[in-house]
């Protein structure tokens, strides 16, 4: 099932894996460059995720890519290692928690 990226990120919050996110305190942040707005955050805190649209000022990881790009990487079409190394998907910030993200959430909806 393809989601739209609002769809995605209504959803996130329940896909975070509250064992795994236990402890965590920080925030990751989304930039899709082909929307306008395309920006979304969400926030990992007390092990539950909230999303913050138009985003955060100071996240600690932020992913910009498109939304087709981001959108495939989440339903497992896309590979995100891959597509950073293609550079389809840049990484700022916080890189051990960048690849931390697949164990945080669940990707089955």
């Amino acid at each position: 099932m393809t989601l739209t990226v609002g769809e995605f990120f209504d959803q996130l919050p329940g896909r975070l894996r509250a064992e795994t996110a236990a402890g965590l305190e920080r925030t990751l942040q989304w930039q899709l460059t082909d929307l306008d707005p395309g920006v979304w955050a969400v926030e990992i805190k007390g092990g539950q995720g909230r999303v913050i649209p138009g985003g955060v000022p100071e996240p600690d990881t932020t992913f910009t890519t498109t939304s087709e790009i981001w959108l495939a990487i989440a339903e497992g079409r896309q590979d995100a290692m891959k597509a950073f190394m293609a550079g389809k998907m840049k990484v700022e910030g916080d890189m051990t928690l960048a690849l931390k993200v697949p164990e945080l959430f669940d990707t089955e909806s």
